[in-house]
């Protein structure tokens, strides 16, 4: 809208227009906030993925720890089962 349309426009019609202009911008914060909560919720989420991604392998080299010393521990038993067999 012009200046000189503006100017043709009664205080009511002002008003009126200024009261949408407020509802407007009331909408769009709303907006705003929500679409600022779903944008940090998004981040809170890729942050949590990216710490459980880390934790799974952590635990995978702890799993992996306790999977060669169970082996090791195994073999040993074998072998000290075979020195056993072997002095009878």
């Amino acid at each position: 809208m012009t200046d000189q349309e503006l100017r043709r426009l009664s205080r009511s019609e002002l008003l009126e227009m200024l009261v949408e202009q407020m509802k407007e911008n009331e909408e769009l914060k709303i907006k705003l906030k929500r679409a600022q909560m779903k944008l940090r919720n998004r981040q809170i989420a890729i942050d949590e993925a990216g710490s459980i991604a880390e934790a799974a392998l952590k635990l995978n080299e702890v799993f992996e720890a306790a999977d060669k010393a169970a082996k090791e521990y195994l073999d040993n038993v074998r072998r000290l089962a075979e020195e056993g067999s072997d002095k009878e």
